[in-house]
């Protein structure tokens, strides 16, 4: 079960990035934060911008154009 949950359905670039990075400092270690969204380029970006701060992809599932990536701070 996610900590933190974001909601960036419908937000473009640079939006879900920028959110997913203010829910992560707010977030304590081992604490897990899960974005939703819609905006492809973003499903790319988040994930390389997790792995840049060096911290756990736990997942990316993707159903019907919405997608779900869980993130332990």
């Amino acid at each position: 079960m996610a900590d933190i949950k974001i909601d960036v359905k419908g937000e473009t670039c640079p939006v879900p990035l920028v959110e997913v990075r203010k829910a992560l400092r707010k977030a304590s270690p081992g604490d897990i934060v899960e974005v939703t969204g819609t905006h492809s380029a973003s499903k790319k970006e988040i994930p390389m911008a997790v792995e840049a701060l060096g911290l756990e992809l736990i997942d990316i599932i993707e159903e019907e154009g919405v997608w779900k990536i869980k993130i332990r701070r």
